[in-house]
């Protein structure tokens, strides 16, 4: 695998792809954004060329922490995407991990969980046994989900919030920050509270 990522979006969820990148020692060649204000970010060029996402032999991860556009984003742009996973992040290896994935500092993985493509496990998530998470989703720090659950497409499981064992979470639905779910959560809604309730 090559060594080389460029980044798509250049904002504050790409500010911590870079710093994982830099501790992995790989290399960052360089970010692209189609706003043209953005030239820089930390020391990295920014680039608007869409030249840039012609370059091969380069690994590409889409640093936008918004589950819908990020999903616009690799259904508009045929890209070979890596995987970005901190050092410091505590992983079973009998995991599957899907293409264009961040896994920031401090996650836990255990064992025979399988991650879909372009997911975001942010700081300090815990992920138990044999849970399934789908693509384009994003487990905000600190939440914690318990052995058997599934996340599906494009949902957010907010800062904090805990997902008992064996519930099943619908696609693009968003959970938010410190609820506690104790049973299944249907397709597109919004769940708050101790215990969950949903709001719309």
């Amino acid at each position: 695998m090559s060594k080389k990522f460029c980044i798509y979006g250049a904002s504050g969820h790409s500010k911590v792809i870079i710093e994982i990148l830099e501790k992995n020692g790989q290399i960052i060649q360089s970010l692209y954004d189609d706003d043209p204000q953005k030239k820089l970010l930390f020391e990295y060029p920014v680039s608007n060329e869409k030249s840039i996402l012609h370059l091969t032999d380069l690994k590409w991860i889409v640093g936008v922490g918004d589950n819908i556009i990020r999903k616009k984003i690799v259904e508009n742009n045929i890209l070979d995407y890596g995987i970005v996973s901190d050092k410091n992040a505590n992983i079973s290896k009998r995991i599957k991990i899907g293409v264009g994935t961040v896994i920031m500092p401090g996650v836990t993985i255990n064992s025979s969980v399988v991650i879909g493509n372009h997911a975001i496990l942010n700081t300090n998530a815990s992920v138990d046994h044999d849970c399934f998470l789908g693509d384009y989703i994003h487990i905000s720090p600190n939440a914690t989900l318990c052995g058997g659950v599934i996340i599906g497409e494009g949902a957010h499981i907010g800062a904090g919030a805990i997902i008992i064992p064996g519930i099943s979470i619908g696609k693009w639905t968003k959970i938010g920050a410190g609820c506690v779910i104790i049973k299944d959560i249907p397709d597109y809604v919004t769940v708050v509270g101790n215990p969950g309730r949903i709001i719309n």
